[in-house]
Parts: structure tokens; C-alpha cells; sequence
């Protein structure tokens, strides 16, 4: 992942960038390419979600709420998931947009499952390999295999059933989880 070195410190964010599907650290940062215009107030957005890490450490599973395939995903983690180790969250709810945008993402952009963990976040199949990982047997095991499956692999087929996920799926009015 590629990061721009800050000529001028004007607001600490990660940069999205179009390979940003490998993980993100948050303690790396980036300056954003023109400075705060007007009123615009600078977010620190690790600092201004770190209460969500406080009193809980579990990683955040941010899925799109009205995608079928995304709630039936929510609903198979949970039940694969017996010690709990992962929260779910919906990426249109509020705290699923102020967690997008620690991940350095827009707050409106519902593309990918993200996996939000205190130190850092990960997208589409790279999120979804580490989600096996929390889960239950044969699923880490299964993750550690397809580790070694090219991410632009991974990701061009994590792209095209997103993309087609509301086609191939539907979508509900509402989350159901």
C-alpha cells in the first residue's frame, strides 16, 4: 500500500487508494492533497471511533444491511462464530460510516465487507479470508490455503459477485440482522 509523505500536516487519515484491499494500518498516515477549506474541521477518525475498541476488542464486521447475500453471510458467521469473536455492524448505519472511514473510506461507499480490528482494517477477500480466520473449523484452515490464491485473483472474483450481488440475491427493505 502506497502512502503519500505529508509536506504539511493537515488532516491524519490513511489514503483510500485502489489497492487498498490488503490491510490498513492506522498507525501510518497520509495527508489529504489540498488542505481544509472554510469550517471544515480536521477528524482524526482512529481517535474519534476508539471508544468502540475500548471496553471491547472484538473486530467489527461491517456488512451492506439491505444486501441478501450480505445478511445470509452476517447469519453463517454467527452461527460458525461459537466463541463470539466478531461484532457485526451495517456499513449505512452511523457507526458503520464513521468506521468506513477509519479504513480510510468513504462513509456512503457499501462495495466491500470490511473488517475492522483495533489496529487496522482489511476489504473484500482479504476481509473475508480474515473473518475465517475468527470463525470455526475447517474455516481457518480453509483461509490459510486460500491465502496463497493471487489477491487480484481473489479480489476479481470478490468484485464481480459484488457487483452482481443484488441481481444474483435481491435486497430487503431493511437489515435483517
Amino acid at each position: 500500500m502506497a502512502f503519500v509523505a505529508p509536506a504539511k500536516l493537515h488532516m491524519t487519515v490513511p489514503l483510500p487508494a485502489r489497492v487498498s484491499s490488503r490491510r490498513c494500518p492506522f498507525n501510518v498516515s497520509a495527508t489529504l492533497s489540498s488542505p481544509p477549506r472554510g469550517n471544515t474541521v480536521a477528524v482524526d477518525w482512529v481517535k474519534e471511533t476508539a471508544s468502540f475498541f475500548d471496553q471491547d476488542s472484538r473486530p467489527i464486521m461491517l456488512f451492506d444491511g439491505v444486501c441478501n447475500l450480505c445478511n445470509g453471510g452476517v447469519k453463517f458467521v454467527r452461527d460458525n462464530d461459537r466463541q463470539r469473536n466478531i461484532r457485526f455492524e451495517a456499513l449505512q448505519s452511523e457507526a458503520g460510516m464513521k468506521l468506513l472511514q477509519r479504513s480510510g473510506r468513504a462513509p456512503d461507499d457499501i462495495s466491500s465487507v470490511v473488517l475492522v480490528e483495533k489496529d487496522g482494517s482489511y476489504i473484500k477477500s482479504e476481509a473475508v479470508l480474515k473473518i475465517m480466520e475468527y470463525i470455526n473449523l475447517p474455516f481457518p484452515q480453509l483461509a490459510f490455503f486460500l491465502q496463497f490464491v493471487p489477491l487480484f485473483v481473489r479480489d476479481v472474483v470478490y468484485e464481480n459477485i459484488a457487483d452482481n450481488r443484488y441481481n444474483m440475491f435481491g435486497r430487503s427493505d431493511s437489515c435483517d440482522v
